[in-house]
């Protein structure tokens, strides 16, 4: 047991050698995105707040102001739940970029632009490193993976903690022991929703959720079959999860511009249950339909609709209770992920571990640096045993990305110390 203590304790070390950075980012960017709407009202403050009384002008009436104002072509409109909120409308510009604009619904006028999805979305891109690309995307699937590891590591290691306390610290913070008890404590209190929230965020992952996307996709588990193909690409929609990667359905206006209006598409989603709080997209090609989707709040929200752009026909209309199992779990955890399933209390608990997770972050090097050899690295000592290589080629299997990286890591241990032997002998010869 000691052997596979030490063993464990090695590589707890190793997963935290490689992820910490990575983990203490997602912590901080992931604290500012629960709080959106809030963070919002500060960046932009009057932009959102809507100055003309009474109701609302048609889509399309706001649509076309808007253009005339940017030159731009609409793309897609916003309508908040609140009747005294700004519409948010997003339009192509001729040379190719997009804005979006905060719109007073009453009268159409413009109150100031921003890039599209706005300060909020530049943090959920920072959150995934969406903005260095696939790169990015693969270190935080590798990170995420190894956060599992470190979490079941690290419950392994506190209920081997000999005399330690269950929870709480010992000792001046200038003391190793107050930081390892510190350390193990907020790992135990807040290790299920941290391993929760690696879970759940890697179905939006470079590899492994596409695979499993694909596969709930393609299994019937995800949303109903598109009743007709061929396929059409998806524009710049917040979709659920489960209808990412399946067809759009497209219908018989194959040709030309769209026959029925935004206002008309409107009317069809709100005789289905969709009147306001949604984001309706203009078709992106000839064939495609509109695209009016509940903007996503609890996972039973979840409310899109496709209607034809040539005759107002219904092509499909999915809802949370369409999909299939597995679809409805990974759209559930995707709601508690982003605080937004269970209301503030959803949020608080979500933004604990947020900062439990940072706190994790700052207290393992502390307490590295307080125990290191000086002048080494200072990792346990231990050999990997055949139970552990095993539990984490299960791992590896289920987690491809991080698999690579344990490969990596295993063969560089091995070449380590094939080398330190090797060394040996030649001294041994020597003398």
């Amino acid at each position: 047991m000691a052997d596979l203590y030490r063993a464990v304790w090695r590589w707890h070390f190793f997963a935290g050698l490689l992820t910490l950075p990575f983990l203490l980012w997602l912590a901080v960017t992931g604290s500012l995105y629960l709080y959106k709407p809030e963070l919002e009202r500060v960046v932009y403050g009057d932009w959102l707040r809507a100055a003309a009384p009474g109701a609302p002008l048609p889509a399309g009436t706001l649509a076309a102001r808007v253009e005339r104002q940017t030159g731009g072509r609409v793309v897609q409109l916003l309508r908040p739940a609140g009747d005294d909120e700004a519409w948010r409308i997003t339009y192509a510009l001729p040379d190719g970029a997009s804005r979006m604009a905060f719109v007073d619904p009453g009268n159409g006028q413009i109150a100031g632009t921003t890039t599209p999805g706005g300060m909020m979305q530049t943090v959920k891109k920072l959150h995934s490193l969406a903005l260095t690309g696939w790169v990015g995307n693969w270190l935080i699937e590798i990170a995420a993976g190894w956060s599992i590891v470190l979490v079941l590591s690290g419950l392994y290691l506190w209920w081997r903690r000999g005399r330690a306390p269950a929870i709480g610290v010992r000792g001046p913070p200038v003391k190793r022991l107050f930081w390892r008890d510190l350390h193990a404590s907020t790992g135990l209190v807040a290790g299920a929703v941290i391993l929760f929230l690696s879970l759940s965020g890697l179905p939006w992952s470079a590899v492994w959720g596409r695979n499993v996307q694909a596969a709930v996709a393609g299994a019937g588990w995800g949303r109903p079959p598109a009743p007709v193909a061929p396929a059409l690409e998806h524009a710049q929609h917040d979709l659920p999860w489960s209808l990412q990667q399946r067809p759009m359905p497209h219908g018989r206006s194959m040709h030309g511009s769209a026959a029925i209006t935004a206002d008309q598409a409107l009317a069809v989603a709100a005789r289905r249950g969709v009147a306001r709080d949604y984001a309706l997209s203009w078709p992106a090609a000839p064939g495609a339909p509109w695209l009016v989707s509940a903007n996503l709040g609890p996972a039973q929200a979840a409310h899109v609709i496709y209607v034809d752009a040539a005759d107002a026909r219904v092509l499909q209309d999915a809802r949370f209770g369409d999909f299939g199992g597995a679809a409805r779990v990974i759209e559930w955890s995707a709601a508690v992920h982003q605080g937004k399933q269970y209301g503030e209390p959803n949020r608080l608990v979500m933004l604990a571990a947020c900062v439990a997770l940072a706190l994790l972050c700052v207290s393992a090097p502390v307490m590295w640096w307080k125990r290191r050899p000086r002048g080494r690295v200072g990792a346990p000592p231990g050999q990997s045993g055949a139970g552990l290589v095993t539990i984490m080629g299960v791992a590896g299997l289920l987690f491809p990305l991080t698999g690579l990286t344990m490969v990596a890591a295993l063969a560089g241990q091995a070449a380590w110390r094939w080398g330190g032997r090797r060394r040996g002998r030649a001294l041994v010869a020597a003398e």
